[in-house]
């Protein structure tokens, strides 16, 4: 139940407050005057996407707060516990804002949600009917989602729905395979050449680098043996080079320290050196005498490099990256491999998912055919209730046809829901569509409410111009029914009857004022000579008439109910 509304800063309203009580609350006023505004704000805290456009003028957000009480709806309890909140005293607190920077935010209590959360728990506090939804019922497959609501099966619809996409998904996995057969054939032959061609070239990690530096020394081999002839002469003592000078240093040293040992530790150096440079010289000496050119060989080497090369630029930049092609290769021919087995075995699963989702459907549509009858029956008494004494109303649930006209399944099972209606005795039944008015319509969808509301604990019922395209009786027999259903439900009702207006226990006028050269939208519980002038307004346009005024009491009189506390 929602005990209050709070709105700043949204269309025309300022700032307002608005109390319910329960039972059946009215609202009316002129055109304009701002009350499907109300329900506007309210629809933000059903989960309605936010438009910044209906921000007031002049300022940065909107706000709207609404407290409900809880304590007797125990799916939202539930919904609660789930997320960790906590009513205070049966009560709950719900705010949201919308700003025009950018996203705004929501909270309940003070744990901020998001909006699919707010969605998921207003969706059982309150459900609003406004005036353009109508249309709705012209759609089969809203009236599947009617019938799957009355009968409790939207869980197993959702079941359904999600094995019946993984089996589509199957389905078209296994079409890719049979219809790629010719691909796979082509991959394989490239596969298996490429696995070829790199297991004859024998790779080795390294390997490029290797023949790299060899290709460097056999095609500058004359360089490099001038350049070693060059070093070791200069080095080698038999030639005057540099061992013979060292160890004409090495006398003159040690006649030196023989004289003065305070040399000592250089003479001990100057031995290094020459020991040091003497393996030096047979180093170069030993590497001298192993070199040798190969025409052959540097022929053997560029043809190596050359094939190396040719195999980096088809399967990668480098010996490993090839070699890591030719192991993925490897992995998916043994893939193509078992690709028959594959095929196989996804044939088998195609066909056992097919009979359990068919089974599933079967099972599904049997409970719609039994709730449909008792829908259909529900449906059909509250419109007899609603001034249609002779309608014939039907929920017809028929075999879902396939492109080929034959019995099919879809996402939602085997079945084509559709509401019939005769308003007329003799008539045949025809869809909404076909022949219902739209007074005719507005009566169905109350009907639905109304039978809807039996099967939840959603506590308050909001219905914003529920009476477009009726009037005298018909209005009558509707504000009869809504005050029906107040006394199980809250009931909020934008209308424009007095015949509805009466039953109120609560009404609520709706008006604009001017204040500071700017139009706002506010609101005046109307009671006593003040309900009286509203009724009067409702019925001649006029509040001052006696006439009116006369009518408008004797409707107050016959249809205000006790006050509801």
């Amino acid at each position: 139940m929602l005990e209050e509304l709070s709105i700043q800063n949204y269309a025309l309203i300022d700032r307002l407050t608005v109390r319910f009580s329960s039972g059946m609350n009215v609202l009316t006023g002129e055109t304009g005057a701002g009350k499907s505004i109300l329900v506007g704000a309210l629809s933000l805290l059903h989960g309605a996407r936010a438009d910044t456009s209906t921000i007031r003028t002049g300022t940065e957000e909107t706000r709207v707060s609404g407290t409900f009480r809880v304590d007797g709806n125990p799916e939202a309890l539930a919904w609660l516990a789930d997320h960790g909140i906590e009513p205070e005293d049966g009560y709950l607190i719900i705010r949201r804002t919308v700003k025009q920077a950018g996203r705004g935010a929501v909270y309940v209590q003070s744990s901020p949600v998001t909006l699919s959360d707010l969605s998921e728990l207003t969706g059982v506090m309150f459900d609003i009917h406004g005036q353009h939804e109508h249309q709705s019922l012209l759609s089969e497959d809203n009236h599947r989602r009617v019938l799957d609501r009355f009968a409790g099966l939207e869980d197993e619809v959702k079941q359904l729905t999600t094995e019946f996409t993984e089996l589509s998904s199957l389905k078209k996995r296994f079409a890719h395979m049979e219809s790629n057969e010719r691909q796979r054939l082509r991959e394989m032959d490239i596969l298996q050449f490429a696995v070829n061609e790199i297991e004859e070239a024998r790779l080795s990690p390294g390997e490029e680098e290797e023949l790299t530096n060899e290709r460097r020394i056999l095609s500058q081999h004359e360089r490099l043996f001038s350049s070693l002839d060059e070093l070791y002469d200069a080095i080698a003592e038999n030639r005057g080079g540099a061992l013979s000078q060292l160890r004409t240093s090495r006398k003159a040293m040690e006649t030196v320290t023989t004289i003065d040992d305070g040399l000592g530790d250089v003479a001990g150096r100057l031995d290094d050196l020459f020991f040091e440079l003497e393996d030096v010289a047979e180093v170069i000496r030993d590497y001298r005498g192993s070199v040798q050119f190969s025409p052959d060989r540097l022929e053997q080497v560029e043809s190596r490099l050359s094939l190396i090369h040719r195999l980096e630029k088809k399967y990668g930049a480098s010996i490993g990256e090839v070699l890591d092609y030719y192991e993925e290769a490897k992995a998916q021919l043994d893939g193509f491999e078992t690709w028959e087995e594959d095929k196989e075995k996804l044939r088998a699963d195609i066909r056992d998912r097919e009979q359990a989702v068919l089974k599933r459907a079967q099972e599904l549509s049997t409970q719609r055919k039994a709730s449909a009858d008792v829908l259909g029956d529900r449906i059909l008494k509250s419109l007899q209730q609603l001034g249609m004494p002779k309608i014939t109303f039907r929920v017809a649930v028929e075999p879902r046809l396939g492109e080929s006209g034959k019995p099919s399944c879809g996402l939602y099972g085997i079945d084509r829901i559709e509401f019939l209606i005769s308003p007329n005795p003799g008539e045949p039944l025809k869809p909404l569509s076909n022949i219902a008015s739209g007074g005719e319509l507005s009566r169905v969808m109350l009907a639905l409410k109304s039978v809807l509301a039996e099967n939840d604990h959603v506590g308050c019922m909001v219905f914003d111009e529920i009476d477009a395209g009726i009037g005298g009786e018909v209005a009558v027999a509707v504000g009869d029914h809504l005050h029906q259903l107040s006394q199980s439900k809250q009931i909020l009702c934008i209308t424009h009857l007095a015949t509805i207006a009466v039953r109120a226990a609560q009404h609520i006028r709706v008006e604009k004022a001017v204040k500071d050269g700017r139009t706002t939208t506010e609101i005046l519980v109307v009671r006593d000579e003040h309900r009286v002038d509203e009724i009067a307004r409702m019925l001649a346009g006029d509040q001052t008439e006696s006439a009116s005024r006369q009518h408008a009491e004797q409707l107050l009189r016959k249809y205000t109910p006790a006050k509801v506390e």
